[in-house]
């Protein structure tokens, strides 16, 4: 995980925004008269900018990373200017992993020497990962003043005794997958909190891990209302009512933009919201999402289109949608990435309510065309009563309900569906687990791919606030969720979870299926797991 943070960052100069001289230096690269910062290291290629910021190798929160047996240490303040200790239970700050307690306490001039000449503050050579900056001693001072003030102890939402997290539910959100969602994040949270009254301190082996397994967790449900456009100054204000440390799970419809630009704003943590249509930012930190959800569809669609055009030209690919739902961005994707191909594209957009003129519209269909349904359940099971009429069909999955789509029998045999989940014979591990202990707590299973995507979210954050051992800082959250991700052995409806650093999809596939004939429910695969 190290190595590859350090070659994640863009090599070009990212455009900081208004910060200090030493954040500037620390987060972007950048020296105070604007120019990229150099750094070398012997037997490598020398680093500029980006590149050599110190935040690729220890982090936005200054706490550094492990990756086995490379250990790259705290910066912020406490952990720079910590006396020696003889065990972690004599500091008076939370052990990270990473850092050495038995060691003398850097002073201004021996960390501008370590900085300029990789020596640590015993006079040994720090790993050889660590590059030497070449700084004038105007950005020396910015950089030494910023690590000072670098509080990584500090977390807004959290008490001696309590946790806050939020679930944010906008108004679109389909009522039944609100309550599938609040009944999995309530029994969860209270299990949370029965576990952590029965802990004993015998059972616990720090004075960092007995304080973090103290606290119980507390819930906060924001519903959003109204147009989206208020939606962010609804959120401010709630989050100056009840300062929360995360918001974990969580809810939308058709717009999620509002809340990802709000926990960006606002640094906030924002743990796998359940949705089909999530924010692709590059460089925005906070928001970790499962997959592109209908996005990664349509690359998936395009890919498998275009291998199709080699064998048997495509006339035109004809896409429909409502004109109220998320499948008009999915149809500008598959648009977007077709773009180039010589595949004529057409839209077709439905109106608001029920099937009118979807009949109309297939009817007219050429043989030669393909098909591209962005549709709900309702409109898929209408298509009964109409004759299948073109080249090809496809359908998302993700809208029309994955293997539970109601395909009708005369369709399938040319209906193929984006499929970005594991399986269903294959992810019994990934959901089995979640299934069983709502079963053994008689929560109702009102939606299974919510239900379980929710718990994995809660499950994720309770083992990484384990390992974090009372560092309760924000973007630690983050970087420790990146690096425990790829290991949880419960990984919901997919086949495996993983983040890279400054990653935010954690999953990046998906199949091409259809559905067995006659009428069932069994998926058959077209083609392997593909990373479009």
């Amino acid at each position: 995980m190290l190595l590859v943070a350090v070659l994640a960052t863009p090599a070009a100069a990212i455009n900081a925004p208004e910060n200090s001289p030493g954040e500037s230096l620390y987060r972007y690269g950048l020296l105070s008269s604007g120019q990229p910062v150099s750094g070398s290291r012997e037997g490598n290629p020398p680093l500029s900018g980006a590149d050599a910021a110190c935040s690729n190798c220890h982090r936005r929160s200054g706490l550094g990373e492990v990756d086995g047996s490379i250990k790259i240490p705290p910066l912020g303040g406490p952990y720079l200017f910590h006396p020696r200790a003889t065990s972690r239970d004599d500091l008076a700050i939370p052990y990270i992993d990473g850092m050495r307690i038995d060691r003398d306490p850097y002073t201004p001039d021996t960390l501008a020497r370590a900085i300029r000449e990789g020596l640590g503050v015993d006079g040994k050579p720090l790993n050889y990962l660590m590059p030497h900056y070449d700084l004038s001693d105007a950005d020396m001072t910015a950089l030494i003043d910023y690590l000072k003030g670098m509080r990584p102890l500090k977390a807004r939402g959290v008490a001696d005794s309590v946790v806050n997290f939020a679930t944010i539910v906008t108004p679109d959100a389909d009522p039944v997958k609100r309550r599938a969602m609040l009944a999995v994040l309530e029994q969860y949270f209270a299990d949370q909190n029965a576990f952590a009254q029965a802990q004993t301190p015998k059972q616990l082996r720090s004075e960092s891990m007995k304080s973090n397994a103290k606290r119980r967790w507390q819930l906060h449900v924001w519903a959003l209302a109204g147009a989206p456009e208020t939606w962010e100054d609804q959120l401010n204000r709630r989050l100056a009512q009840e300062p929360v440390y995360a918001v974990i799970s969580g809810l939308g419809g058709k717009d999620w933009h509002p809340i990802h630009r709000f926990c960006e704003h606002a640094a906030l943590p924002c743990i796998f919201p359940n949705l089909d249509l999530p924010v692709v930012a590059e460089h925005d930190i906070y928001s970790m999402y499962y997959s592109k959800g209908v996005l990664l569809e349509a690359l998936l669609l395009a890919q498998q289109i275009s291998a199709d055009n080699k064998t048997r030209p495509v006339g035109r690919v004809v896409q429909v949608f409502r004109a109220d739902d998320i499948g008009a961005d999915a149809a500008a994707g598959l648009k977007g990435a077709l773009a180039g191909s010589g595949i004529q594209t057409l839209e077709r957009r439905l109106g608001n309510s029920g099937g009118n003129r979807l009949a109309d519209l297939l009817r007219t269909m050429r043989l030669s065309d393909v098909l591209v349904m962005w549709l709900r359940p309702a409109d898929l099971a209408s298509l009964a009563s109409i004759p299948a009429r073109a080249s090809g069909v496809f359908a998302s999955g993700l809208m029309g309900g994955l293997e539970d789509a109601p395909v009708p029998v005369a369709w399938r045999p040319v209906t193929r569906l984006a499929y970005p989940a594991e399986l269903p014979d294959k992810r019994l591990i990934g959901t089995e687990f979640a299934l069983g202990w709502m079963g053994h707590h008689r929560v109702p299973v009102l939606d299974s791919r919510v239900q379980v995507d929710t718990y994995v979210a809660c499950g994720l954050t309770m083992e990484t606030l384990t390992r974090m051992q009372g560092s309760f800082n924000a973007d630690y959250l983050v970087e420790r969720m990146e690096g425990m991700l790829e290991h949880q052995l419960v990984s919901g409806y997919y086949p495996s979870l993983a983040l890279a650093p400054n990653e935010r999809f954690a999953s990046k596939g998906g199949y091409i299926v259809h559905l067995a004939t006659p009428a069932g429910t069994k998926v058959v695969p077209d083609t392997d797991w593909r990373v479009p």
